[in-house]
């Protein structure tokens, strides 16, 4: 039980100055209280009945009385009041084998998590459930869960996922559709594996789950350069990406006609790969999977041209623009239709090749500070330079190759902004309105490098 500690105790909480830090809520209301997806369930109640533990094993209780669904207001030593779970796969698709070595501990650590599929959106397999934890979640309802499914087939699943139990837990997808367990789910998917026909069979058994299985999402599989001694996977081409499409697309179409809704999308790099139009605004729906890159691109720019429209003249300063190959075309467009409403807006739109995953991949989240540095130094960058959120860690503000922030706005002479994926907050970026940066204390030297704000 030592993640369960209470670390603090927020002022405004019931339980504020009657319980200590280092005390263990133990249970409430008569359940045992062993992990977070417990602790949020039981005291959801207007009235709690709280037993908590100090650290010499006494035990006191509490009753509270709360508004319904409030909350308590502790933080405990871990977020999940329990260890996180690790995957027992090795999946012949996953990204995180692909990674070079020398990389910070915590990004060769793979989750896979129930807790945090339902409390953070994670994507989840099902393979680490035991049984008691599929009935917990059912008896819980704990809904919607995040299932990276990429086959139906439960052979091919076992396969691909390289776990004896993978195919099992395709039985507990129907149960939980049965109890009424929203799934959101998603398919990676491989040349000469998962795709074609055995893709049609997994959108068939998936659409026979509808409409507890809510949305699919098809995207291709990531090949960085560091494979060596790996299953011997093969990249999308430019043909095999619009068979796909069109296979998904007309699969999705009939579902729509059929249920009112398509259930199944791709991803906007299948779309990039076969040098395709993006599907219209409404094509996507209520934009469910928007965390798999489904219609990132085309919600970015329905929301920026609603932007420009309620935009006020531009600051007149000229600014650069960095992003991955696969967006900059986008966002060069963007640009052109900012300028045709305001001819005085300025700035540069740059497309960063990776040399540190390899060229095929070329999504904007996964572009690395030495690359940003390497590629952009000597250019026009203006007064300021803006990126993606998605390049950094949001608390730390370093990128994957773990060059901070502030090096890399050094190393090019310009104060670099972290922009929200959101058209609105380019749209604000481009005309001058910046977010706020803050560069956190460093460890090392107990100060800040520098700090800028709006």
């Amino acid at each position: 039980m030592e993640d369960n500690y209470i670390k603090s105790v927020d002022p405004t909480s019931p339980l504020s100055g009657r319980v200590e830090i280092g005390d263990t809520v133990m249970s409430i209301n008569g359940n045992e209280i062993l992990d977070v997806l417990d602790y949020k369930f039981f005291a959801y109640d207007r009235d709690l009945e709280v037993v908590l533990q100090k650290p010499d094993g006494s035990r006191y209780n509490l009753h509270i009385k709360k508004g319904e669904g409030g909350d308590l207001g502790l933080d405990f030593e871990s977020y999940l009041m329990d260890a996180p779970r690790s995957c027992a796969n090795a999946c012949v698709f996953c990204f995180i084998d692909q990674l070079p070595r020398g990389m910070r501990k915590t990004m060769y650590f793979k989750d896979d998590d129930a807790r945090l599929s339902f409390l953070l959106g994670n994507y989840i397999t099902l393979t680490n459930l035991s049984d008691r934890e599929v009935e917990r979640i059912i008896a819980l309802h704990v809904s919607p869960i995040n299932v990276s499914v990429h086959t139906m087939n439960p052979e091919l699943r076992c396969k691909m996922l390289r776990n004896p139990r993978a195919g099992e837990t395709i039985d507990i997808m129907r149960r939980f559709a049965k109890a009424g367990i929203v799934m959101n789910c998603q398919i990676v998917c491989c040349p000469g594996l998962n795709d074609g026909d055995e893709l049609l069979h997994s959108m068939r058994e998936l659409e026979a789950l509808w409409p507890a299985v809510h949305s699919v999402s098809i995207v291709p599989v990531g090949l960085t350069k560091h494979r060596k001694y790996l299953y011997p996977l093969t990249p999308f081409t430019k043909e095999h990406a619009g068979e796909t499409l069109d296979l998904v697309e007309e699969f999705s179409e009939a579902c729509r006609h059929k249920h009112g809704s398509r259930i199944f999308f791709c991803g906007d790099e299948l779309y990039i790969k076969a040098e395709r139009e993006l599907p219209p605004d409404e094509f996507y729906e209520e934009y469910t999977q928007l965390e798999n890159g489904v219609g990132t691109l085309r919600l970015l720019e329905t929301e920026f041209k609603s932007a420009v429209k309620l935009a006020d003249e531009p600051d007149g300063i000229d600014f650069a623009i960095a992003t991955g190959v696969s967006a900059a075309p986008y966002i060069e467009k963007l640009l052109h239709h900012a300028r045709e409403a305001f001819p005085t807006l300025k700035g540069h739109v740059y497309a960063i090749e990776n040399d540190f995953f390899g060229h095929s991949i070329n999504v904007t989240g996964l572009v690395t500070g030495g690359d940003l540095i390497k590629q952009l130094r000597g250019k026009e960058l203006g007064e300021r330079l803006l990126v993606s959120q998605n390049m950094l860690r949001r608390q730390e503000l370093d990128f994957l190759d773990d060059v901070k922030l502030e090096e890399a706005s050094a190393a090019l002479g310009v104060p670099i902004y972290p922009v929200e994926s959101d058209g609105f907050a380019l749209c604000d970026a481009m005309f001058g309105i910046l977010p706020e940066v803050q560069i956190p204390v460093r460890e090392e030297t107990g100060e800040k490098f520098y700090r800028y704000n709006t």
